[in-house]
């Protein structure tokens, strides 16, 4: 069966999908016959051999009503029920944009006749209710991120809404073993089957950092936009006591120019106008230039799955010092790939960074090549593909 060609959906909601999607989607298009769906059709760089399936924008309306009727024909000439095109065609005249998307979606399993259909994000269960209720095809959804280790747990609406629908999907795919035991609090069975698949990386793509210096004064720098889970306050106040202690520093923070009101009061109260930087979002490549000439990448979130960030800094040969959120304790071991500090302790960050700017730089060496080996033997291209590969068969046998 392994050598089965499988007829694979990726549904995002979008064909502007993350990183992550594209890189498996190339992989399995070497192999497989891989289609993304998504209410859009705007895309400049398609992957090769995927097929891309718009179901319509609500936000074109001639495009919507274009691709409904398109989808509506070609689901005629195959099944010759013409009561489901003539739904259609009321649908369209009476402009009912979300029943159009939902039918468009259900005529895309319908001409495709999937093997796996793999979800992408907890939003888009929705769309799925109907052909979830059948069970006509093999669901998989992924875990990973806001939507899989916080929403549910601050939103009883949505958790209750995930208790009810995730019995019925065939597979879980979670990006680490410890957003997989979250899941759990969820939907948890015997019969369950949860395979851990880690984001996979080109690393020929990352340059790594040859003649590495560790700066004085200390070069600190964090990547993510300025949302709660990703504990800038705790930083800030990090370096507060940095301040008091006459620690020099510069502290720069890329993709948190986006208004937040609590950031930049902290900014000011705790007197670092000085010391920290907030920097607009930028290109990959440009954040990867500025990883170079950082000191450290401070990651001090208080939820997550598991980072690229930490990943990409790792394979660069950037030092990180992280709290012991999500799934970084599967890439970190304390003092041997990086430095990890408790969640929501800002004596203990600063305390870190102090302490990493006082170690010598053969030490610092020794880490930054243990990470990188870490990185590239957990997290290999083709071995993502190879184990969402063997999700997909498990499911299937």
């Amino acid at each position: 069966m392994q050598n089965k060609k499988l007829k694979i959906i990726i549904f995002d909601g979008s064909f502007k999908t993350t990183t992550f999607i594209n890189r498996l989607a190339k992989g399995l298009a070497q192999k497989h016959q891989v289609s993304i769906l998504g209410f859009n059709n705007a895309i400049k760089n398609k992957i090769p051999n995927v097929t891309y399936v718009d179901l319509g924008s609500s936000q074109h309306l001639i495009n919507l009503l274009w691709q409904s009727k398109w989808l509506a024909l070609k689901k005629l000439l195959i099944t010759g029920n013409f009561s489901s095109f003539f739904k259609t065609i009321i649908n369209i005249l009476s402009v009912n944009k979300k029943q159009l998307q939902q039918d468009n979606f259900n005529t895309a399993l319908l001409l495709i006749k999937p093997d796996i259909v793999h979800i992408q994000w907890q939003s888009l269960l929705p769309w799925c209710e109907e052909a979830l209720e059948k069970q006509e095809f093999k669901f998989i959804i992924s875990q990973r991120g806001y939507q899989s280790n916080v929403r549910p747990f601050v939103d009883q609406e949505n958790f209750n809404y995930l208790q009810k629908w995730y019995p019925k999907f065939s597979g879980f795919h979670s990006v680490s073993k410890a957003i997989s035991q979250v899941g759990d609090k969820i939907y948890s069975s015997k019969k369950k089957i949860d395979k851990v698949v880690y984001s996979g990386f080109d690393f020929s793509n990352f340059k790594y950092i040859e003649n590495y210096h560790k700066q004085d004064p200390v070069q600190l720098l964090s990547v993510g936009r300025p949302h709660w889970v990703k504990g800038y306050p705790e930083a800030l106040l990090a370096c507060k006591t940095l301040k008091e202690k006459n620690i020099p520093f510069c502290y720069k923070i890329i993709g948190a120019t986006v208004r937040n009101e609590e950031i930049l009061y902290l900014i000011n109260d705790l007197k670092l106008q000085e010391q920290v930087t907030l920097l607009p979002k930028i290109p990959q490549e440009e954040v990867y230039v500025k990883m170079s000439q950082a000191s450290v990448l401070l990651f001090p979130s208080v939820i997550e799955g598991l980072p690229n960030v930490v990943v990409e800094a790792m394979a660069i040969g950037l030092p990180v010092i992280s709290t012991q959120c999500g799934g970084v304790a599967e890439l970190i071991r304390h003092d041997k790939t990086g430095w990890l500090v408790p969640v929501n302790n800002s004596e203990a960050m600063a305390q870190s960074i102090i302490d990493f700017s006082n170690l010598s730089l053969s030490k610092i060496e020794e880490i930054r090549q243990q990470a990188r080996l870490k990185v590239e033997q957990q997290h290999q291209e083709q071995q993502m593909v190879k184990d969402m590969e063997d999700l997909y068969f498990s499911v299937l046998k």
